[in-house]
């Protein structure tokens, strides 16, 4: 029932998770499908590879601002 609502009117994607500044990952809210953002900005389902290269592109990111920080944190 969930995907003839879809197949209808369309999926509606809410942020699931915060990736960087610029990538996302969007899960439908009534049929769950999940679609994040590639390297050209295009909307594209998010296959196994996608999650893995978000995860490690999420991990780089904190680390960067964590070390940001501790930067700013040490010239006072």
């Amino acid at each position: 029932m969930k995907n003839v609502y879809c197949s209808l009117f369309g999926h509606e994607y809410k942020v699931s998770k915060v990736v960087t500044y610029h990538v996302k990952e969007y899960k439908c809210k009534h049929c769950k499908s999940e679609m994040t953002i590639d390297g050209n900005g295009r909307f594209i389902p998010l296959t196994p590879k996608f999650k893995e290269i978000n995860n490690v592109l999420n991990r780089v990111h904190t680390k960067r601002l964590e070390r940001g920080q501790k930067l700013f944190m040490a010239d006072f």
